[in-house]
């Protein structure tokens, strides 16, 4: 497709612009295979999510979102579609860049960014709240745990460092 060529860099590198729209329709039609379901089962939508539940799910999605992307042991996962390029700054993390091309290139970029993975992530999470809150707040309060017990060893780290 000649405005697809267009759009890749002048260093000839090309993007994989209908990957990434095959992803987007994957997103979209689970969002609205969902709301579909929702709407045949009768199911009311809440008229509002209370702030401590956003708040779990942000953290939540936060955690798991970077646990997809940059944690060492969740490498296995994106191995198909990146490569290691080193270890990271940040504890138990990895560097990788996406490769191949296509759709394994377009997945890999998707799951090397946990800024990409958080509105897969986050919209599992609402979706889960609308069928099962308790499941949504149990897992997301989980993963936040695991964000408190980051902040204290990083906190002991700094600490430790002081003395």
């Amino acid at each position: 497709m000649p405005a697809l060529r267009a759009y890749s860099a002048e260093d000839g590198g090309r993007h994989p612009l209908a990957a990434h729209a095959a992803l987007t329709f994957v997103f979209n039609g689970s969002v609205l295979a969902f709301a579909l379901l929702q709407r045949r089962a009768r199911r009311e939508l809440p008229e509002r999510i209370p702030v401590g539940d956003l708040a779990l799910m942000s953290v939540g999605t936060y955690k798991l979102s970077r646990l997809i992307a940059k944690d060492r042991i969740t490498s296995f996962f994106r191995a198909p579609f990146t490569r290691y390029k080193g270890p990271s700054d940040r504890p138990s993390e990895v560097s990788e860049e996406p490769r191949g091309g296509g759709l394994r290139r377009a997945v890999g970029e998707l799951v090397v960014c946990p800024y990409c993975l958080g509105q897969w992530v986050g919209t599992g999470f609402l979706l889960t709240y609308l069928r099962e809150p308790r499941l949504a707040r149990t897992t997301a309060a989980a993963f936040t745990i695991v964000v408190g017990s980051d902040l204290l060893q990083q906190g002991w780290v700094a600490l430790d460092k002081r003395a």
